[in-house]
């Protein structure tokens, strides 16, 4: 493994405090499920937010500057993608036509499974790219390349309705029309279903995985360091709950944020594919990148779009699978999902 500020001590504590942070977002949607307002999820975002820059405090405190440069610079890479992230979000969401008030459950577990598979990304490629440094310009060259897609306008297109994923899982488990007031699974008749929410998550931690492919190796061009890789993206992914429920009513106001990503990705693999013979700061690389999507986000504000909506109105979804219905509150509830015509 590559050369780490993170001891033992430091990695156990790291994952306690997550851990904790979890808890306690786990009890406030499960004390007081609803759907949360402008101001409210505003408050959590500014609260993720500070503690992500007291942690970055403390990291310059402890070991200098040159670490917290490069975590500040990973968690606002991070941080950006993930907002492109929550876009898409937004849209399973509307296909699979969820309340409002069920978004949470699914944000929240959705979180903590991305908190794992990027856990497990990180450290492969922490491994990986210690042993096999060629890999470096392959990362590189991938990012300029996805960086390049976007900007011409040829992002990847998403459609939950096809995710494979949704596909076998209606196949192989029966499934009720209906959210189950929040819960994943119910019990009916004496027999175990999944709620329609569960595909929903499903769905959810698969396109995760499609986004940790950019995002990984997006801030392996900025720190070889395992430890601010993880903990850069564990506060960009812990507040993506709350800022979900501010982008959501304001997401046309960044019509432009698309072309800052690209140029940021395009920038950071350029970054790795010359790091041999030119080494940029991480100053540097802060600077660019907060430049980048500042300007991106300054361009929306002047010329927003006219009167478009984000995205089209979806029905639930069919999975395939088999459907009961009837019941009450923790079994099949009355709250139907009609399957798409």
């Amino acid at each position: 493994m590559p050369q780490s500020i993170g001891t033992p001590a430091l990695w156990g504590g790291f994952v306690v405090l997550t851990l904790v942070l979890m808890a306690v977002e786990i009890r406030a949607v499960r004390r007081n499920p609803h759907d949360m307002s402008m101001r409210e999820a505003s408050a959590w975002t500014v609260g993720w937010v500070v503690l992500a820059l007291l942690f970055g405090a403390g990291i310059a405190g402890r070991f200098g500057r040159q670490p917290a440069v490069e975590y500040m610079t990973g968690y606002v890479i991070e941080y950006a993608l993930s907002v492109d992230n929550l876009f898409v979000f937004i849209l399973i969401f509307k296909t699979f036509g969820v309340p409002p008030m069920y978004q949470r459950p699914v944000l929240l577990w959705g979180i903590l499974g991305a908190m794992i598979m990027r856990a497990a990304f990180i450290l492969i490629g922490a491994a990986l790219m210690s042993r096999f440094q060629w890999l470096l310009y392959v990362f590189g060259a991938f990012l300029i390349y996805t960086g390049g897609k976007i900007l011409i306008g040829h992002d990847v297109e998403t459609h939950p309705e096809k995710n494979p994923v949704l596909k076998l899982f209606g196949k192989v488990f029966p499934v009720v029309r209906h959210f189950g007031d929040g819960n994943f699974i119910v019990k009916h008749r004496g027999r175990w279903y999944a709620t329609a929410l569960l595909p929903v998550l499903l769905v959810v931690e698969a396109t995760d995985v499609v986004f940790a492919v950019d995002s990984i190796p997006a801030i392996f061009a900025v720190t070889r360091d395992p430890f601010i890789v993880f903990t850069s993206n564990v506060f960009a992914i812990l507040g993506l709950r709350a800022l979900y429920f501010v982008l959501k009513t304001i997401m046309d106001l960044f019509r432009f944020l698309k072309v800052g990503l690209g140029l940021v990705l395009v920038f950071v693999g350029g970054k790795m594919c010359v790091e041999h013979w030119l080494h940029v700061p991480a100053e540097i690389s802060l600077l660019v990148v907060v430049s980048l999507l500042g300007l991106s986000v300054a361009a929306s504000l002047l010329w927003p779009a006219a009167g478009k909506e984000a995205g089209e109105d979806g029905g639930a979804v069919d999975t395939g699978g088999e459907t009961a219905s009837g019941g009450s509150s923790g079994e099949a509830g009355d709250d139907k999902m009609n399957p798409r015509e």
